[in-house]
């Protein structure tokens, strides 16, 4: 659960090709202007390294980088020179986003998918030979990974929904082997399992139709009983995290009985809860746990910040020595089984991903590399965070970014008004946080302010604040937005007239409603697989959500009920369409399947219809977002653009940031500057007219490109 923040790159002073070019440095340029922009390249291609993790004996450490491209898992010996490393996997088609060492500290286990499609496969790969196995060899599945302990370290628990689509069997795989056995068939249509440390199903979560989630302890015998249940009010901040090592206990977030989320021991014969730590402005969020034993060590509580508190001596040096010592902040991302070496990751907003190896018995700290080595230089600015009071008393934790140089004085506000752009987080149920955010330096290079608002209905801030954005999409969760940007209009920070609004997933809805339900609120709005009829979205919800689709209903509105429909349909985007005004741009990925293409086609269509300006950028071999580095790299150059016409910012020239992307512009390339050109740049050579009908007809059709005009 430790966060590692996204992290931005090395600059160089370009201009949009036909543009005039930005001054000079001197005397009388406004600081943000003489900054170098940072290339987009720089800030959404592949990391050259990331995702350090060291293997259970220590022996070997492995991390991701570029291969031919794309992301493959690299291993090294440790103590070697980063160098040295060799890759062990060789994608060629998305790139590895996320892998582990299987706990025989031979094999790397990693889970991929095909074009976005979430159905993921396991896969293991011995270090030494390179031999990959597919664990999971099945079309249109979705595993889960549930457990893997040190004591049957050749296996792991894994979950499957190959007989019901809704709902995962649990089995264990011999990683060497392939072999598979079922362990538990989830005829009682759990949401989720706990296993113990011997690869012992013992908890299973299950929701019901009220929302409230219960609590089932296996028996050992093969039967059930339900333990506890967790009211439909905590069900956002109450969860089992791990069973100790002793198996006599297991550790929770829990909500119940108060408002955040404390750090708790339940006992597993008799269910007594003791609190081990919490926070009164926070959940608690994130653990330290023992490698062997599970213990908690330490825990975080983020409310502006991740702040941390030991539980032992031991942490607490761990934790004094890692503060002294880094500038950023210090995440644990990967221990070896004897706790003696840790690799932390360090961060900010200003300060680079860099992976180090701790010696926690000699209390060494060896830097292994860094993510991003080219970001050196680059003009980073600080991230401001901020309370701001909504209309009803609400406090909205948010962040803000200004432009190179806005803050002569450090007080936190520009000298004059910038024009902003309004990030809105994904979720709703997730958050903003503090740290190296490569969307705000990105945005804030190009000359705007940058605001994201932990709006209710975001995690992290109690079970009221969560429970207090129920039914209201489009409602005070958007007004919370409102509110945001009129205090910036208040507080000087941006001009009323020149606020965009931006963002993905329940981002890219909050920019729909923002266009459509106060049309001339903001200036434009970028929607990246945002839906636009929630009616049709919890229609064709992935088969996989059914366990938790009752908290969608109960959150947002009930498409099973007639009271259900009718709010769902006032607070969608798509039936105030024809009030937008003002230039949106929308991405969609074909694969979604959980936004899917007919939400971004819905909104698009109606446009059209009534000859409202759109542009619609779709990817064929994207999902929900865009995971290819060139993909993310095309649309930012879109989005740059689109933004730069839109509120007057900075723009890097779009070049070749369409090479080897999948984009096709359905619709409105001509709408956004050097959009239309750089397609066509992309375009196969006409052929030399026929000489004879019969040489004209002969010829073998023109390539596909890889992106083309409507």
């Amino acid at each position: 659960m430790n966060r590692v923040a996204a992290a931005t790159a090395l600059a160089v002073i370009l201009a949009l090709g036909g543009c005039k070019p930005p001054p000079k440095a001197s005397s009388d340029v406004p600081p943000q202007q003489a900054a170098p922009l940072i290339p987009r390249a720089a800030l959404f291609g592949n990391p050259e390294r990331a995702q350090a993790r060291i293997s259970p004996k220590g022996d070997y450490i492995a991390f991701l980088a570029p291969k031919d491209g794309y992301l493959n898992v690299f291993v090294m010996k440790t103590g070697d020179d980063v160098a040295t490393a060799k890759p062990v996997t060789t994608d060629t088609k998305r790139g590895i986003r996320r892998f582990m060492w299987a706990e025989n500290g031979a094999q790397i286990l990693f889970l991929q998918d095909n074009g976005g499609d979430e159905n993921w496969r396991l896969y293991a790969v011995d270090v030494t030979t390179g031999e990959v196995k597919d664990l999971t060899p099945m079309t249109g599945v979705q595993a889960q990974m549930i457990g893997a302990s040190s004591r049957e370290p050749d296996a792991v628990l894994v979950g499957l929904n190959n007989r019901d689509p809704r709902w995962h069997d649990v089995y264990k795989i011999d990683t060497r082997t392939g072999k598979r056995a079922l362990v538990q068939r989830n005829t009682e249509q759990f949401a989720s399992f706990f296993a113990d440390q011997d690869n012992i199903i013992r908890l299973a979560t299950k929701a019901l139709p009220n929302g409230a989630v219960e609590v089932w302890a296996f028996n050992g015998e093969g039967g059930w009983r339900k333990t506890s249940e967790i009211p439909f009010e905590d069900s956002q901040t109450t969860e089992p995290i791990a069973f100790e090592a002793d198996g006599k206990s297991y550790l929770m977030f829990d909500s119940t009985n108060r408002d955040k989320a404390a750090l708790v021991r339940v006992d597993a014969a008799t269910g007594a809860k003791t609190v081990l730590g919490e926070s009164p402005k926070a959940d608690v969020s994130d653990v330290w746990l023992d490698p062997k034993t599970l213990t908690p060590e330490a825990f975080g509580a983020e409310y502006l910040k991740l702040e941390w508190s030991a539980l032992t001596e031991e942490a607490k040096a761990d934790l004094d020595f890692l503060k002294a010592n880094l500038k950023g902040e210090a995440s644990v991302v990967s221990r070896t089984d004897d706790d003696a070496k840790w690799i932390v990751v360090e961060d900010g907003p200003t300060t680079p991903s860099a992976s180090y190896v701790y010696d926690r018995t000699a209390k060494t700290l060896t830097r292994l590399f860094d993510s991003r080595p080219a970001l050196a230089g680059a003009p980073l600015t600080p991230m401001i965070p901020l309370e701001i009071p909504a209309r009803d008393g609400l406090t909205l934790v948010s962040y803000l970014t200004l432009p190179p140089g806005a803050d002569a004085d450090g007080n936190g506000r520009p000298e004059t008004p910038q024009p902003m752009v309004l990030v809105v987080h994904g979720g709703p149920w997730a958050r903003d946080s503090y740290g190296l955010n490569a969307t705000h330096q990105w945005l804030a290079n190009r000359g705007y302010a940058v605001l994201s608002v932990n709006f209710r209905g975001s995690t992290g801030f109690g079970k009221a604040f969560i429970n207090a954005g129920n039914k209201e999409w489009a409602g005070k969760m958007h007004d919370d937005l409102l509110d945001a940007v009129q205090w910036a209009v208040k507080e000087k920070v941006a001009p009323a007239d020149k606020v965009a609004i931006y963002g993905g997933s329940y981002g890219g809805y909050a920019t729909l409603v923002g266009l459509t339900f106060t049309p001339t609120t903001f200036s434009c709005g970028v929607s990246i697989v945002g839906p636009s009829n929630l009616e049709t979205l919890f229609t064709s919800i992935p088969s996989y959500w059914e366990s938790f689709k009752t908290q969608f209903f109960n959150r947002v509105g009930d498409p099973r009920t007639p009271e259900g429909r009718k709010l769902l349909a006032e607070r969608s985007p798509l039936t105030k369409a024809g009030e937008i005004q003002r230039p949106l741009l929308v991405g969609q990925g074909a694969n979604d399947p959980r936004v899917k293409q007919a939400e971004s086609d819905q909104i698009v269509t109606a446009m059209q219809e009534k000859k409202i300006p759109v542009t619609y950028v779709l990817y064929p071999d994207e999902g929900h977002g865009f995971q290819r580095p060139q993909n993310r790299t095309s649309f930012n150059a879109i989005t740059e653009s689109f933004l730069a016409k839109c509120l007057g910012g900075r723009v890097e020239p779009i070049g070749a940031d369409f090479q080897g992307s999948s984009l096709q512009v359905k619709d409105g390339a001509d709408l956004i500057p050097g959009v239309k050109e750089a397609l066509a740049a992309l375009a196969p050579p006409a052929a030399p007219p026929a000489a004879t009908p019969a040489a004209a007809t002969a010829g073998a059709a023109p390539a596909a490109t890889p992106a083309k005009a409507p």
